[in-house]
């Protein structure tokens, strides 16, 4: 059995994004460098549109409330809700005790790769991110330009935080662009060169106010190594696109989950 059943979630009213086939405006914009992170504020009714402007690829994801930190992405729930890997329609949850759609997928120019002969598909919620920890345990060595690193130092940027606190609340991402799997002998993570090329894009409606960051993965297009300098790696780029006269009419900001914590406490 399917152990969360979404016949009862709302569903997203697609239609509020028609404005993006009519060139809708950028308000901002920012291209996130090679290994390095980048943040942009994105507000609600807005759609964040990740680029791939030069060649292959990938990047990992946070996404943030704008005015509080402590409600960000969780990408295990959205998982248990959605799959492991996200498409149009599909939404991304924040964490607890918030529990909302915090951004929902509204155009995916890699949507037509669908699942190939490994089981690999495009933007998983499974990997948690390449990060220096990791890469001590298992190679000895250290390198400072993980995602996780990269993320770091992109919120401590965009927030004034000290790398110390900023560092706390780097959480698993969406892999953007990133083509993964579980191997069919033995259920290990996989990944392979993902399909992404110039050009290529997936928009994101922002369903709250939210800071978005973005770190170009070391890997490239992740088809052979990453938290390494051996691969080749492009930019990306992040625009924050407007709908023409304002969010639709009629536009809400979805409510925090209703649960009353209270009757927990004994």
């Amino acid at each position: 059995m399917i152990c969360y059943p979404t016949d009862a979630l709302p569903q997203p009213d697609m239609g509020r994004t028609v404005w993006l086939r009519d060139n809708p405006a950028t308000t901002a914009s920012v291209t996130v460098p090679p290994r390095d992170g980048r943040a942009i504020r994105v507000p609600a009714g807005h759609v964040l549109r990740i680029v791939c402007p030069e060649g292959p690829q990938v990047g990992d994801l946070n996404l943030f409330a704008a005015d509080d930190l402590n409600e960000r992405f969780y990408s295990g729930k959205t998982r248990a809700l959605h799959g492991t890997h996200v498409g149009i329609g599909d939404r991304l949850w924040s964490c607890l005790p918030y529990l909302r759609p915090m951004a929902t997928v509204v155009g995916d120019s890699l949507a037509w790769y669908g699942v190939d002969d490994w089981g690999g598909r495009v933007h998983d919620v499974i990997g948690t991110r390449c990060d220096p920890y990791t890469g001590r345990l298992l190679g000895g060595g250290d390198y400072h330009h993980c995602c996780h690193s990269n993320l770091t130092r992109a919120l401590a940027d965009a927030t004034g935080l000290p790398l110390s606190q900023a560092e706390l609340s780097v959480h698993d991402v969406l892999n953007v662009f990133m083509c993964t799997g579980f191997t069919r002998e033995d259920g290990r993570y996989f990944m392979k060169a993902s399909p992404v090329r110039a050009g290529d894009r997936l928009d994101l409606l922002a369903e709250i106010d939210l800071l978005a960051v973005l770190s170009a993965c070391p890997g490239g297009d992740c088809g052979t190594v990453h938290s390494s300098d051996a691969a080749r790696c492009h930019p990306l780029r992040m625009d924050v696109l407007a709908p023409p006269g304002g969010p639709p009419a009629g536009w809400q900001r979805p409510e925090t989950s209703g649960y009353d914590r209270s009757h927990g406490r004994g």
